[in-house]
């Protein structure tokens, strides 16, 4: 159970019904917990969406993204990033046997060395913060410095998201299947 009320659009001072004018048009309906939580501070939440939707207007390939997104998901073992980006990946181009082999990315045959580079990037800033310059180089010999900021931008944001939802206990929608059955730990 969430530890703030998820607020709908009926719940909203009427000065707030932008906001979710703009979630609806800019997010799946119906809207994910994540926001209707945030909405409970909703300056916070309007530039939340802002800088969200600047690192998907990236150079960046979007593939590329979702397996860095995907990564800090199962680093951090957060059901929600996971079941939630799942469709995104498919979206950027990933396949299914693609999604099912991210949480072992290492031993997997299904992703190039670019997309390994970018996952050990994700896991390593994940798990330990710094990254190691032979980490950083992998990925950097096959991305401008851009999509390197970009890459870091993303990978910072998604783990700042991650906390988050661990913070505010936000709960999976029904409608997303749980990555990591069972009690949680």
């Amino acid at each position: 159970m969430a530890r703030v009320p998820y607020l709908h659009r009926e719940d909203a001072e009427a000065s707030h019904k932008p906001l979710y004018d703009r979630l609806e048009a800019e997010r799946k309906v119906p809207t994910a917990n994540i926001f209707l939580a945030l909405a409970n501070a909703p300056t916070q939440l309007d530039g939340f969406l802002t800088y969200a939707n600047s690192l998907r207007a990236a150079d960046l390939s979007p593939k590329l993204r979702e397996l860095a997104i995907l990564t800090v998901g199962y680093a951090t073992r957060s059901a929600y990033e996971v079941a939630h980006h799942q469709s995104h990946g498919l979206g950027a181009g990933l396949t299914a046997e693609q999604l099912a082999a991210v949480a072992d990315f290492e031993s997997s045959d299904l992703f190039d060395v670019t997309e390994k580079a970018v996952m050990r990037l994700a896991k390593e800033s994940t798990l330990h913060v710094d990254v190691s310059e032979e980490t950083w180089r992998a990925a950097a010999d096959h991305l401008t410095d851009k999509q390197m900021v970009e890459l870091s931008l993303s990978i910072a944001w998604y783990n700042s998201g991650v906390r988050i939802m661990g913070l505010l206990d936000i709960d999976l929608e029904d409608n997303y299947p749980n990555p990591f059955p069972g009690p949680r730990e």
